[in-house]
């Protein structure tokens, strides 16, 4: 996301958001394991929790699912084409968790099979970049590396 700060300290992102700087948040690697649970298990609850109703999300690539995505319900229903998409069968795999103040990233190994053709795999390494306001992340995009964006862009092509 591009963004832009003011001298105010208020930070304009490319979604055209603005969002104000806020003390140091301290996001907990916890934070990151129940966002990601919240997701997995459908849990409304902690959704609403973890996951901010204005939040944006960037999905990388050159596909059908590619593009940002305004507003948590915008990113539920992304998150649930994924399932469809694959069957079901989508899952990711945590390899590390890092955080530092406002902003997480954790790297995942992502897996998969496209529904209804087995012989169509996914198996890539991914970063995700993640920014939390008061417990609830705000801001996110993926980032995969080298062959895995093209493998990405054919899976879900």
């Amino acid at each position: 996301m591009t963004q832009t700060t003011e001298a105010s300290g208020r930070i304009i992102g490319a979604d055209h958001h603005t969002w104000e700087r806020t003390e140091a948040e301290h996001v907990t690697e916890d934070h990151v394991r129940n966002a990601y649970k919240a997701l997995a298990e459908g849990n409304m609850d902690m959704l609403e929790m973890y996951w901010d109703d204005d939040m944006v999300w960037e999905v990388p690539g050159h596909n059908q699912l590619s593009g940002w995505k305004y507003g948590r319900q915008e990113f539920l229903n992304f998150m649930k084409k994924v399932g469809e998409l694959s069957g079901g069968s989508f899952h990711m795999r945590t390899i590390t968790i890092m955080t530092n103040g406002e902003y997480s990233t954790d790297v995942t190994n992502n897996q998969g099979t496209r529904a209804n053709d087995p012989n169509k795999k996914l198996n890539i390494d991914v970063a995700h970049v993640l920014r939390w306001r008061n417990g609830r992340v705000i801001a996110g995009k993926g980032g995969i590396f080298g062959d895995g964006t093209a493998q990405y862009d054919e899976f879900w092509s």
